[in-house]
């Protein structure tokens, strides 16, 4: 690693957890070890959110609150990779009040709202609550270079100043910027984890085991939801819906920049050329893509117009953005760790992939139709059903349910859990090493 820059090095604190031998840690080595740097340095709150807002309330300066529970491997691999590229973040940092939270547990839900299955998000706000932005999204398991950068992070943080310094001539304009107030107030609160997690982190115990993650909070929400209703609404399964799904494709090294639309898209119809900057979207003024997704998410899956202020070659225009009706649909959720969950409950624990071209090729497969293939069986319970139906690795699907229009896995999702009762098996065929056969596949809450 070339040597990085020393304004940088706070951020690195944040987001890098480093050991001063270089040995291998256990996970529980790495969470206590971490604490211990970032309280001694002493430049960021470490997991106390009230200090930060007492210190906003005195100081007068924005909040920056981090949330990223440690240690997450992957995510050490691109803030590491990230930082070593820009060295702006840490002046711009000094100007915040900086919190970082590492777990979600006693977390105020009110509060923060966001896409739970992303690998961390930064929330900017004032000691009132009020909240300018976010930054972080993510719409693949391991790609992520297409999505956030640092140089992204600097201008939404450059945003949220300006924001601030706006304050409070633009507060009714920020309200929207906080969503209804949730069912539970925690997410130890929910029925999945209650009296299984408490408001505080073990680091006395098994610290680790007494985390809940991110993604966790939106689990609890579609676990209920499924038991409750048997079903998921379009907000629960295709939440925080990206840009991309409608076409828009956004410039990640900046706050909301244009580089693309997709030809006859939703965004290419409202007219949005590359080179334009998206400055509000419903009215709210957009620091970064989450921002973006953010009122997406608050916009109903029936469809309508969706007001966007642009700036197109220094001149201020408004345009017009029409969502068809079932839009958020058009999203993939294949890629999110809560899909594991979904798995279990529409396909007995499967993990569906597409066939690649070469393949429909062999099989004489067109374009259009179903090309899914079991990539991994679920060996142990609760995702064992299909591998007790006698699923393979390997399988192709022909059909489900009758149907084999299914062209990805998250459509075939969305049809198991909101079109077939809970507790009703379904007939599957498939292909087995040119062999058709046929299995029963149970729906399971």
């Amino acid at each position: 690693m070339r040597r990085i820059a020393s304004t940088v090095l706070p951020f690195l604190t944040l987001l890098l957890a480093v050991t001063s031998s270089g040995q291998a840690q256990t996970r529980r080595e790495k969470i206590l070890d971490d604490r211990s740097k970032v309280v001694a340095e002493g430049f960021w709150i470490y997991n106390d959110l009230p200090e930060g807002l007492a210190q906003a309330k005195k100081s007068g300066l924005p909040l920056l609150v981090a949330l990223r529970c440690l240690p997450c491997e992957e995510c050490v691999k691109l803030d590491e990779e990230l930082i070593e590229r820009h060295p702006e973040v840490g002046p711009l940092l000094a100007k915040f009040v900086r919190v970082r939270l590492v777990a979600t547990n006693n977390l105020d839900l009110s509060l923060f709202q966001f896409d739970t299955d992303q690998s961390f998000a930064v929330f900017f706000l004032n000691a009132q609550g009020t909240i300018y932005g976010r930054f972080g999204t993510r719409s693949d398991q391991i790609q992520w270079a297409d999505d956030v950068s640092i140089e992204g992070l600097a201008r939404a943080m450059e945003g949220a100043l300006e924001l601030h310094a706006n304050y409070p001539a633009n507060r009714d304009q920020l309200a929207p910027k906080r969503g209804p107030r949730p069912e539970f107030a925690v997410p130890e609160d929910y029925p999945l984890w209650k009296g299984k997690y408490s408001a505080r982190l073990n680091y006395e115990g098994n610290v680790e085991r007494s985390c809940i993650h991110c993604h966790m909070i939106g689990d609890a929400a579609r676990q209920l939801a499924r038991d409750r209703d048997g079903q998921l609404p379009d907000e629960l399964l295709f939440p925080y819906p990206h840009p991309r799904a409608l076409g828009l494709v956004l410039d990640p090294r900046e706050r909301s920049r244009v580089v693309r639309t997709e030809p006859d898209s939703p965004a290419f119809h409202a007219g949005l050329t590359a080179g334009d900057d998206l400055l509000t979207l419903g009215g709210q003024p957009l620091l970064s893509i989450a921002d973006v997704q953010w009122v997406l998410h608050r916009t109903s899956g029936a469809g309508g117009p969706v007001r966007a202020e642009i700036r197109r070659d220094g001149v201020v225009r408004e345009v017009e953005w029409n969502l068809p009706p079932g839009w958020r649909q058009r999203d993939d959720i294949a890629w999110r760790a809560s899909s594991w969950a979904l798995r279990r409950m529409a396909l007995g624990g499967l993990y569906l992939k597409q066939l690649d071209e070469d393949r429909r090729k062999e099989l004489n497969l067109p374009s259009d139709r179903q090309g899914l293939y079991v990539e991994h069986v679920g060996l142990y319970a609760p995702h064992d059903q299909a591998h007790k139906a006698g699923f393979q690795k390997g399988d192709l699907l022909v059909s489900f349910d009758g149907k084999s229009d299914f062209l990805r896995e998250t459509d075939l999702i969305a049809y198991a859990l909101n079109q077939i009762p809970v507790e009703r098996s379904v007939t599957v065929q498939v292909l087995r090493g040119g062999e058709p056969r046929e299995l029963r596949l149970k729906m399971v809450r």
